[in-house]
C-alpha cells in the first residue's frame, strides 16, 4: 500500500489544532460561537489553497454528528447531487442524522447546478459546504449566496507554517524526528510555501525523503531545486530586493528593472506575489500618467497565474519594461492618501440629504434625495451643489502633475473648477 502523503496525514484532528484562522474559530468569534451552540447551518469558505477549507468542514461535520460527503465541482454534476440529496433525505428519515455537502471548488458548477442545490438547502435535505478560491460576488449565485454564511479564510502566516511544519515532524503520525530541521531552513521553507500548508508540508516530505537527517538551508535548497531560498518574504534581502525593482521603475530605469526582476525569480520568489507588487507600482507611481499601465500589469498578473511561473515570467518582464518607460505621476497616491486621512478625521460625518437614495416614501417625506441636481438634467446644479459632508470644509485632493495623460487630467480639473465657481454664483 502506498505511503498516505504527509499532508493527509497531519490534517488537524481538532478545531484547536487549525492554526492561523483566529479570525474564524477564536475564543468569541462568529464561527467558533455558531459551533459551541451546535448549529447546523450552509456556510462557504472563501480563501487561497491550502489554508484549511476541507479540513475544517470535515472537523464541523464531526462535530456535529453530521454525515459527511465530498464533492469535487470539477468531476461532479447534477447526477452526483441528486443521488447524495436523495440518500441523504432517506437518513434524515430512518436515523434523524443530518447530511453535510462538502462541495469544494463550488465555483466551477455553472448557474443551472448551483441553482439544483437551491431546495435541498431551503428544505434542510443538505447543509451545503462550499469551497472557493475565487470570489463568491461574482461565481456564486446571489440566491445561493444568500442561504450560505460566508466565511473568509486568510493566507497562512510564516509563523502558522512554521507551527504548521514542526509539528509535523515531532508527531508520530508526520516525521517522528526522524529529521532535525534547522531554524533559518525551517523560516526559508514556510516564506517558500507563500500561505500554503499543503505546499509547505509536500516540500518537507520531499526534503526528508532525500535521507540527509539534518536539514540545514542548503540541504533544502538542494532538494527543491531553488536558489537563494534565505532571501524569501520576511527577510530583509528580499524586501530589499523588492525595493530595488521598485524604485527602478518609479526611476524610468528598464535595464536596472529587469535585473532585480532577474534577480528576485532566479532566487525563488513567489512570481505572483512580484506581480500584485508590479500592480501597485502601476497605481503608485503612474497613476493617471499612462492609465495603460495598470491594465497591463493586472494582465501580467492574469498571464503568471494561467502560464506558471517558467512561462509567465516574460509577462513580468514585460509589465516591469513598460512601466519603467511610462511618464510618473503620483498624484493619485497622495490624493489618497489624503482622503483616508479625512475619512478618519471626519467617520462620523454624515452623507448630505440631497446625496442620499429614497426608495421608500418615508424616506422621501423626509427630505432624502429632495435637492438633488441630476447631472443630464441639470448640469450647472449638479455642478454647483455640494457633495462632501456639511460637518467638513471641501477638499481638493487630487493635484494633476505633469507628465503623460495626467496633464490633461489637470485641465479638466481646472475647466470643471471654473464652471463650478461660475455655477455657483447663478444660485
Amino acid at each position: 500500500m502506498a505511503q498516505i502523503p504527509l499532508a493527509e496525514r497531519m490534517r488537524p484532528q481538532n478545531l484547536a489544532d487549525i492554526a492561523g484562522q483566529e479570525a474564524m474559530l477564536g475564543q468569541g468569534k462568529a464561527l467558533a460561537n455558531t459551533l459551541k451552540q451546535g448549529k447546523l447551518q450552509s456556510l462557504l469558505f472563501w480563501g487561497p489553497p491550502g489554508v484549511g477549507k476541507t479540513t475544517l468542514a470535515r472537523l464541523i461535520a464531526r462535530d456535529l454528528d453530521a454525515h459527511f460527503v465530498m464533492l469535487s465541482a470539477v468531476k461532479a454534476g447534477v447526477k452526483d447531487v441528486r443521488e447524495i440529496a436523495e440518500e441523504a433525505k432517506n437518513r434524515l428519515q430512518i436515523s434523524g442524522q443530518n447530511t453535510i455537502l462538502f462541495l469544494d471548488e463550488i465555483h466551477r458548477f455553472n448557474k443551472a447546478q448551483q441553482d439544483l442545490l437551491l431546495p435541498y438547502v431551503e428544505d434542510g435535505t443538505l447543509y451545503l459546504i462550499g469551497a472557493t478560491t475565487e470570489n463568491p460576488s461574482f461565481e456564486v449565485n446571489s440566491a445561493l449566496r444568500s442561504r450560505m454564511q460566508l466565511y473568509v479564510l486568510k493566507s497562512l502566516s510564516v509563523e502558522a507554517l512554521e507551527e504548521i511544519l514542526e509539528r509535523a515532524i515531532k508527531d508520530p503520525r508526520g516525521l517522528n524526528n526522524e529529521v532535525v530541521v534547522e531554524p533559518e531552513a525551517l523560516r526559508a521553507l514556510a516564506n517558500w510555501a507563500d500561505g500554503d500548508a499543503r505546499r509547505a508540508l509536500s516540500a518537507l516530505e520531499l526534503v526528508a525523503s532525500q535521507g540527509d537527517r539534518q536539514i540545514s538551508l542548503p540541504v533544502l535548497e538542494k532538494a527543491l531545486s531553488v536558489k537563494s531560498l534565505a532571501f524569501d518574504k520576511g527577510g530583509e534581502h528580499f524586501y530589499n530586493l523588492m525595493s530595488a525593482l521598485h524604485k527602478s521603475v518609479r526611476g524610468s530605469q528598464p535595464d536596472a528593472a529587469l535585473y532585480w526582476l532577474a534577480r528576485l525569480l532566479g532566487g525563488g520568489a513567489e512570481p505572483l506575489y512580484v506581480a500584485r507588487r508590479i500592480v501597485r507600482m502601476a497605481s503608485e507611481d503612474i497613476g493617471l500618467a499612462d492609465p495603460n499601465a495598470l491594465r497591463l500589469a493586472i494582465a501580467a498578473k492574469e498571464s503568471v497565474d494561467f502560464l506558471g511561473q517558467g512561462e509567465g515570467e516574460l509577462a513580468l518582464a514585460q509589465a516591469v519594461v513598460y512601466l519603467a518607460l511610462a511618464p510618473k505621476s503620483n498624484a493619485v497616491y497622495q490624493a489618497w492618501k489624503k482622503a483616508r486621512a479625512d475619512a478618519e478625521r471626519y467617520s462620523s460625518a454624515e452623507v448630505p440629504l440631497h446625496l442620499r437614495n429614497a426608495p421608500t416614501s418615508m424616506m422621501q417625506s423626509l427630505g432624502y434625495g429632495k435637492t438633488y441636481a441630476y447631472y443630464f438634467d441639470d448640469p450647472s446644479g449638479s455642478l454647483a451643489q455640494r457633495y462632501f459632508p456639511e460637518t467638513m470644509a471641501e477638499a481638493r485632493y487630487y493635484e494633476a502633475q505633469s507628465e503623460g495623460w495626467d496633464r490633461k487630467v489637470g485641465d479638466r480639473l481646472n475647466e470643471l473648477e471654473v464652471a463650478r465657481k461660475e455655477a455657483r454664483k447663478k444660485r
